[in-house]
Parts: C-alpha cells; sequence; structure tokens
C-alpha cells in the first residue's frame, strides 16, 4: 500500500511539474522581457577540489537567509521562469530547504546543481517537501583520482537513494575532457542513470574561461555514443555540443544577462559562471532596461562558448531579435579583482 502511495504522489508531482514546464515554455516564447533562467549562488564554499573547476572557495559563509529570499523576489519581480541553485556546493547552506521554498513563490520552477556527497534519505525527503523540481549531479568518473572525487564507485548509493525517495527529477551528467583520464567511463555513467530511471546528459568540460578545450579522438566517439541514448527533455536541446565535439564554431546569439542571469553571492548579475565579471551590475538595480540592452548584446567569446545552460536558453530566441551590439568580456584576472573588490 505504502509503495503504491508513493507511486501515485511521485506521478501527481509529475503532472504539476509538467504543467509548469508547459507554461514556462509558452512564457518564453512569446515574451523577451523576462529571464527564462537564473542560477544562483548560496554559498559559494564546496566540500570538494576538483582540479578542473573554478566555481568554489574552501571559506566562504553561506549568504544569509534573508538576503537570499530578497535577492529571490527581486529575480521573481523580473518574473523569472527557473531559478537553479548552484555553488561550491548548496547542499552546505543550513537554510537550503527554506531558500527552496522561496524559490516557488518566486519563480515556475526550481532547480539544484549538487555534487551529491551530502544526500541522504532524509534530505532527499526535505527536498521534496521544500518544493525541488529538478536536481542534477556531474559525475566525472568510475574511481576517484587526483581530478576529481565525484565519482560513481562513492556516488552510487547516493543514486540509489534518490531512485528511492526523490519525488523530483534527477539528471546525471557525464563529463568528457578537463583531465578525464578515462573518456569510457561517461558511458558506464550515463547507461547506470539510466537503470535507475534518471535522464543522463553529457558535458564537455571548458577552460577557464568557458572556452572550447577540442576532444582528443577517443573523447569524441564517447560523445556520439552517448548521444544516442540521451533521453528526450528540455535539458537535451544540446546540437550545439556536436560543433563543440568537433573543435568547431557555434553560430548562435548568445542571450547571457537578459534570457539568462548568473547571480554571484555577491548579489551582482554577470553573464555566467565563466564570464564573472559583466556585466556585473547589482541584482537590486537589474531592470527590463537591462534585459533588453543584453538581448541585443552580441558577445565576443559566444562562438566557442561550451556552457549548455546558456546555450540551451537561446533556444527561445534563436530564430528572432538580431544583435546589434558588442561586448568583449574581460580578461579573467580582471574578473576576479572585480569579484573582490565587490565583497569590499
Amino acid at each position: 500500500m505504502e509503495q503504491g502511495n508513493l507511486r501515485s504522489q511521485r506521478r501527481r508531482r509529475t503532472l504539476d511539474r509538467r504543467l509548469r514546464e508547459a507554461k514556462l515554455l509558452l512564457r518564453g516564447a512569446i515574451d523577451t522581457d523576462h529571464p527564462v533562467m537564473a542560477h544562483i549562488i548560496p554559498i559559494r564554499r564546496c566540500n570538494l577540489s576538483c582540479t578542473y573547476c573554478n566555481e568554489y572557495d574552501t571559506y566562504s559563509k553561506p549568504v544569509p537567509l534573508e538576503t537570499l529570499r530578497h535577492r529571490l523576489e527581486l529575480l521573481g519581480n523580473l518574473r523569472t521562469g527557473v531559478i537553479t541553485l548552484s555553488g561550491g556546493e548548496p547542499l552546505l547552506h543550513p537554510d537550503l530547504d527554506n531558500v527552496i521554498r522561496s524559490i516557488r513563490k518566486n519563480a515556475i520552477l526550481a532547480g539544484l546543481i549538487t555534487n551529491g556527497y551530502l544526500l541522504t534519505a532524509d534530505r532527499v525527503k526535505r527536498l521534496n517537501d521544500a518544493g525541488l523540481d529538478y536536481l542534477q549531479i556531474s559525475i566525472d568518473n568510475v574511481m576517484p583520482d587526483d581530478v576529481s572525487k565525484k565519482s560513481l564507485k562513492v556516488l552510487d548509493k547516493k543514486l540509489q537513494i534518490l531512485a528511492e525517495y526523490a519525488d523530483f527529477h534527477v539528471n546525471i551528467n557525464s563529463v568528457l575532457g578537463g583531465g578525464i583520464r578515462n573518456p569510457e567511463d561517461a558511458l558506464v555513467v550515463g547507461k547506470r542513470a539510466m537503470q535507475l530511471g534518471f535522464t543522463s546528459t553529457v558535458g564537455i568540460i571548458h577552460d577557464g574561461d568557458g572556452q572550447l578545450r577540442p576532444l582528443a579522438d577517443r573523447e569524441r566517439e564517447v560523445f556520439l555514443e552517448m548521444k544516442k541514448f540521451e533521453k528526450k527533455h528540455f535539458s537535451r536541446v544540446n546540437g550545439f555540443q556536436t560543433k563543440i565535439a568537433n573543435g568547431e564554431a557555434s553560430d548562435w546569439r548568445c542571450r547571457a544577462g537578459s534570457r539568462y542571469l548568473y547571480v554571484c553571492e555577491d548579489g551582482l548579475v554577470h553573464y555566467c559562471s565563466q564570464q564573472r565579471g559583466f556585466p556585473a551590475k547589482p541584482l537590486e538595480d537589474y531592470t527590463v532596461e537591462d534585459i533588453r540592452r543584453e538581448y541585443l548584446t552580441q558577445k565576443s567569446c559566444a562562438p566557442f562558448c561550451t556552457v549548455s545552460c546558456v546555450h540551451q536558453i537561446a533556444y527561445f530566441d534563436s530564430f528572432r531579435g538580431k544583435q546589434t551590439r558588442t561586448v568583449e568580456p574581460e580578461p579573467r584576472e580582471q574578473v576576479v579583482t572585480i569579484k573582490k573588490a565587490a565583497r569590499v
């Protein structure tokens, strides 16, 4: 009886989520004056130290709950569709459940990107109760090594817990490039994800500025094999990755700063996690005029960009909105200087 009730509850929540997804897609298609997605950072600290990652530190305190609630209200005022928590490791935030509840008050959908280490059955149930819609874990290898500890060996029990208890959608992202030694591990991870009933994607690790780092021959072969068994879902809108895998430039219109926002722990809006420093404007002061300006702004980093979430959101407007303004993102060292200044 209990198992039947759990299945029924999952079906209801899945139907509710899909109805909200449809609302998001419709609104995103007919109106360009709002962000479709925002990533917000509740904490920069992480419990891991993967060598390819430039998005964490080992010391930052969590952003206070009331500060996050205010920022989420501001994103709600901009009519943001999906708000996803990233980091760092968001599960380190002591008030994460209340942050997710606040997202659900201010956006259509709530997402979470985590390394999965801190997941327990109780933690998953609390995420259910908070109203989480999506969770993504990137698993880098089958066995942990000095590049990454996000391995299937370590995380498989966490995946089993998610399969048993999660009412939200779970996606497992395999990765290629960036020093990952065994490209075949991505296939093992992807197949295990589908065996447990999750969706599976593959990502290509970028350099420190989010730019293309071409795949080797075997990595490219694995990438093409994984593309064959990806399930249909919005996060699978990733045809651009084929060009990335082949080391080719992509011809597309990046809408970062407009349809996609990245809000750092200091409350500044940036193009994305890899171009922190542009436009670096406080969310408090961000308006529809900023959204309209960045919608028309062509970013010089776009042709060799590998940041999947920004590419995916750009599909909403691929048929419209020629970009008449250009901008050259700052070099990485200037971004770090700006980021430090924002904390003073």
